[in-house]
Order: structure tokens, then C-alpha cells, then sequence
């Protein structure tokens, strides 16, 4: 964020461009509608078929020829197509648009799949993430833009191409404002998302105006064990914002929360970009440890059942993230406010 100006998903300036195009593969139509609204820009026509065998083609029915082109697909698993299916369109879709005179493509992945898996942490350990990043490159991507990736270095380093590490904390702080002006701390749920942390809080004391509090949990997890017990931070009497960049089974959010509670934290809220909620989560994020759960709408949340937890979900729109960001890589503008720095 830069020092003086933090921005906020208020108004998004349209775009008036005959060279722009934008796209939205199936499965995150909804958001690529969201999108060009806030742009006041049509998405773009184009075909998706599948084939009787499992295989699957898409085209640009639009002229792309020059033109500067914005495919948004966020590449998580869904009801209808795998995170593998979903990567696989959208690397064949850029490469036909490149095929079709595309000028630049750039791929908008708010949710980006195998991000998790970025450094070796057992012998001959694979490191997806630069496996992904030679997938697009090789497709003919010229950018990635991507939603509070899991770690922000690794990404960056992975790709050769423009890698572009979104921050959620823009679109997380009007949910937070709503707690008023009662005591506020912003807890990591383990050492390696302390940058996370720290971005959202300096945001906060900027747009609130007053100190923040800040604490981190411990946590080491081993062929998927979870352990460590430390917790630091003065926490009593705050509203504690525990953030994180998904929840998968909400697991570590739960332990945090807990940690958090013992040492006499009034309220818990826990807010993260994407909301996986794998099964397992409506029974852990039930636990009375959270109050509320804030998400973006950048994984839609059909895998959660209607009940306690669903009760507790606020959600919050990416798009208007999305969209300035599609404007100014467009018109050539700085994203420094927007970015994991």
C-alpha cells in the first residue's frame, strides 16, 4: 500500500476502450458479469463445448485481433468441473486468443489453484507452483493477476511473465469498520502469514485512524498434523480479526480463535480472501470461538451446508477489486495500493 492513499471498492471508473476485451469461461460467470458492469464494458462472446470423451474446446467468437485481453477464471474445484479442468480451459482459451492476434493476454485468477504447494517440504517434494507458471508461459500468457495468493514471494518468483499478488485487505476493512470504535487486534494464525497480517492492520489504523493491536499464533503442521501452542499478543477485551488467505477446513482458524478467547478476547472474527469450506468446516467454524466469518466471493460458497456457520458467513464482492485493476493494467496505471507488499 502506498504510504499516504489507501484504496477502497467505492466507485470504479469505467472503461471506454475500443482495444479491451473481456472474457469469463464458465463457472465464474457471475463474477466476470460483476466485473464488466463495474467497467461499464460488455464481456466478449465466445464458445465452450464439451466432447463426449471428457475433452473440451473454447474460442473467442469476438474479434481479438490487437486487442488487449482480460480472461477471468478463478481456478478452483466446482460442482461441475475439477480445479485441473478449470486450468486446462483457460490455458487452451489463452492459447487460442494468442492463436487470434491477441496483443496481450492477461489471465485474472482470483482464486489460483496449486498455490499452496510452493517450496519442497519433504525429499523430491513437486513445487507446483512453478509447474503452474510454466503452464501459463508456455500458453502464451503475458500476465497473471491473482487474489491474495497463499505466499506472495514464491509467486512472484515463479513466473517470468507479470505476476500481479492482489491484496483482500481493501475489500475486508468495510466489514471490519462495522465493529465501531471498540478495541481492535489483528491476529496471524501462524508465523508465515504475519506479512498478511500486518498489511491489513496498517490499513486499518490508516482508514480508523487509531492503533490496531497485533498478535500471531503458532502453528507447524506435518503430514497433516497440526501442533504448536505459543500465542502472542495482548488481546483482552478486543475484537480480534484473525486473517488468512482461505479457509480450507477451518481448522487453523479455530485453533487461533481459541488461543485467542483463553487469553480474554471479547469477539472473533475471522476473514480470509477465499472460502474453500472443504468438508469438515460447517463443524469446526461452528465452534462458538467465532462470531462472525468474512470471505470474498472469489470461490462461491456451494460447498457450505445451510445452517450455524452459513448463519455467521458475510460475503464480500471481489469484483470491485477486480475490475480497478483491470482498468488501470489497461490504461497503464500504478496498482502499488492494491498489491501484497
Amino acid at each position: 500500500m502506498t504510504e499516504n492513499h489507501i484504496w477502497l471498492p467505492t466507485a470504479v471508473g469505467p472503461v471506454v476502450s475500443s482495444r479491451l476485451r473481456l472474457f469469463a469461461l464458465k463457472g465464474t460467470d457471475s463474477l466476470g458479469r460483476d466485473v464488466s458492469r463495474l467497467l461499464a464494458h460488455p464481456l466478449s462472446a465466445h464458445e465452450e463445448r464439451d466432447f463426449e470423451d471428457g475433452e473440451h474446446k473454447a474460442r473467442p467468437l469476438d474479434p481479438v485481433g490487437g486487442a488487449d485481453v482480460y480472461v477471468i477464471h478463478s481456478l478452483h474445484g466446482g460442482p461441475d468441473q475439477s480445479a485441473n479442468d478449470k486450468l486446462c480451459r483457460l490455458l487452451f482459451f489463452i492459447g487460442a486468443l494468442k492463436d487470434a492476434g491477441a496483443r496481450r493476454v492477461t489471465a485474472v485468477a482470483p482464486y489460483l489453484c496449486y498455490a499452496r504447494k510452493d517450496r519442497r517440504t519433504k525429499p523430491n517434494d513437486p513445487v507446483t507452483t512453478r509447474y503452474v507458471a510454466a503452464l501459463f508461459e508456455a500458453s502464451g500468457c503475458d500476465a497473471v493477476v491473482t487474489l491474495e495468493v497463499h505466499n506472495e514471494a514464491a509467486f512472484e518468483n515463479a513466473f517470468r511473465c507479470r505476476a500481479v499478488a492482489l491484496t483482500a485487505a481493501p475489500l475486508l476493512i468495510g466489514q471490519i469498520k462495522a465493529t465501531g470504535d471498540e478495541p481492535l487486534c489483528v491476529i496471524s494464525p501462524d508465523l508465515g502469514g504475519g506479512k498478511r497480517a500486518d498489511l491489513l492492520r496498517e490499513a486499518l489504523e490508516k482508514v480508523m485512524g487509531r492503533r490496531i493491536g497485533k498478535a500471531f499464533a503458532e502453528k507447524h503442521r506435518s503430514a497433516g498434523v497440526v501442533s504448536g501452542d505459543l500465542f502472542v499478543g495482548e488481546v483482552g477485551g478486543a475484537t480480534c480479526i484473525i486473517v488468512d488467505d482461505l479457509i480450507s477446513t477451518g481448522g487453523t482458524l479455530v485453533r487461533a480463535a481459541r488461543a485467542a478467547r483463553a487469553r480474554g478476547a471479547r469477539r472473533v472474527l475471522a476473514c480470509v480472501a477465499h472460502g474453500l469450506f472443504m468438508p469438515g468446516a460447517e463443524t469446526a467454524l461452528a465452534d462458538p470461538a467465532i462470531d462472525r466469518v468474512i470471505a470474498t466471493d472469489s470461490v462461491p460458497a456451494f460447498r457450505l451446508p445451510a445452517g450455524p456457520v452459513r448463519d455467521k458467513l458475510d460475503i464480500v464482492p471481489a469484483a470491485p477489486l477486480l475490475a480497478e485493476t483491470i482498468r488501470r493494467l489497461h490504461e497503464d496505471k500504478a496498482l502499488t495500493d492494491l498489491l501484497v507488499f
